[in-house]
């Protein structure tokens, strides 16, 4: 994490429930706390939701962002960093402006639609990778862009008739007819027509007629097309309208977020993972947070019987979890529910590794379940410092202490050992929290963590 960043957040939680949000007992929204994410699309794929975002740079005064990262979860509580596995060295034309894209999969890959600037022209484009796997790495599928007009914020939808067809468009909104191998389309991108009708009614701005600002997410649900916009910048809310097939006619629906949480900016994504929905978005609540700083968050919601979707307010508790994490079996340390003052790094061991530690850092981990109690403790650990220690407290960062781990220098960030300590007191269902002590300066990095049972 860069100084600007790991500076506001070593108090990001005492900020969020005093300050922002006084009502609330602790924060677990936004989702992300090491860096500054904007830009949600969520993918559910083989029991996970991933979450592909994009990077706002710390203290950028524009939308300066270079990658895109990953996370996943598997309760909606604790997600698990997966690193950058795509940034704008993938596409050799482009040269700037890592802006919001979407993955779909099909064909047993993945293909990562994305806005870039176009090095040729000076204007976005809209380009495509693809990947073996969710978490990439992705490569350049064309190696040129797949529409250049000008315009962002791609989408795809893939009807149940196997014709998938990709969304785009600020101030206009575009689609085309991809064909099935994702990287071509057949016949010329076609403009949808922004009516009052279909898209609502702007007042003052006579080159904007409609709401429609920029970022579409299209969607199918019960034989009923969804579009979920961002809508009237600046500040902008979110807003959707509905259709009876992918191409329209499309009829205004409403809002569903109403301008709140700091940034000018919003970005929804919407998908149904384990019997529920859940509503994907950005705001500026991180401390350092604004329009140019955002952090991805998500709420759940039920839809109206008719179909229609409620209004959807941010929190800082986020969604409830979806079971239980197992903490007998090994767990990366860059899976947590909130982090304080620490960020993420690639590992010399494969993956991602939790480092730049500090004395009075921690991970949260939610609902753990210990059942009838842990033995001991076990962490992968390196340092090229004299190390620190590993507290296990249960509750809070400051609650009952079950544990304690000593690490001792390992003579460098990325050569690894690994430490047990015994555990007394760890029992049911509990959020568990790593807390880091030790002198000044880097204390050690973690690789992952695993108790043994009673």
């Amino acid at each position: 994490m860069r100084p600007a960043l790991r500076t506001v957040l070593c108090t990001v939680g005492l900020l969020l429930t005093t300050v922002l949000f006084p009502s609330a007992a602790r924060a677990d929204n936004p989702i992300v706390q090491t860096i500054y994410t904007a830009d949600p699309a969520p993918l559910v794929h083989n029991g996970r939701v991933y979450v592909y975002t994009g990077h706002d740079e710390d203290g950028s005064t524009y939308f300066t962002m270079r990658d895109w990262h990953v996370y996943s979860s598997s309760d909606m509580a604790n997600w698990t960093d997966h690193g950058s596995p795509m940034s704008l060295a993938t596409f050799a034309w482009a040269d700037a402006n890592a802006w919001a894209g979407h993955v779909t999969p099909r064909n047993g890959r993945f293909y990562w639609y994305v806005p870039v600037r176009d090095r040729a022209t000076g204007s976005m484009a809209i380009g495509v990778a693809v990947a073996d796997s969710t978490t990439g790495p992705f490569r350049d599928a064309i190696g040129r862009p797949l529409v250049n007009n000008g315009e962002i914020d791609p989408n795809v939808l893939i009807d149940d008739n196997g014709q998938a067809y990709l969304y785009w468009g600020n101030p206009r909104l575009w689609y085309v007819r991809l064909n099935t191998d994702m990287i071509s389309y057949s016949g010329s991108p076609t403009q949808i027509p922004l009516t009052t009708a279909g898209y609502g009614t702007r007042t003052g701005n006579a080159s904007r007629p409609t709401l429609f600002e920029e970022a579409p997410w299209v969607f199918k649900r019960n034989g009923l097309y969804y579009n979920v916009f961002a809508a009237e910048c600046c500040s902008e809310f979110i807003a959707y309208s509905t259709a009876p097939s992918a191409t329209g006619p499309w009829t205004y629906r409403g809002a569903i977020m109403p301008r709140q949480g700091g940034s000018f900016t919003n970005h929804a994504g919407i998908v149904d993972f384990n019997g529920g929905s859940y509503f994907f978005y950005h705001n500026g609540a991180l401390p350092g947070g604004g329009g140019f700083t955002r952090s991805v968050a998500v709420e759940k919601f039920t839809y109206n019987a008719d179909g229609t979707i409620p209004t959807i307010n941010m929190t800082t508790a986020g969604p409830p979890q979806v079971g239980t994490l197992n903490p007998f079996v090994r767990q990366e340390a860059e899976t947590m529910a909130w982090a304080s003052g620490v960020e993420t790094e690639a590992s010399g061991e494969g993956g991602m590794n939790v480092g730049f530690i500090e004395n009075g850092d921690y991970i949260k981990v939610k609902g753990v379940a210990f059942g009838n109690g842990a033995s001991s403790f076990t962490a992968r650990v390196a340092s090229a410092t004299g190390g620190g220690r590993i507290e296990l407290r249960l509750g809070s960062a400051t609650g009952t202490l079950v544990g304690t781990c000593t690490v001792a220098g390992t003579g460098g960030w990325q050569n690894w050992t690994s430490v047990t300590c015994p555990v007394s007191g760890a029992t049911g269902t509990r959020d568990l929290y790593l807390r880091f002590a030790g002198g000044s300066g880097y204390l050690l990095n973690l690789n992952w963590w695993q108790f043994t049972g009673g």
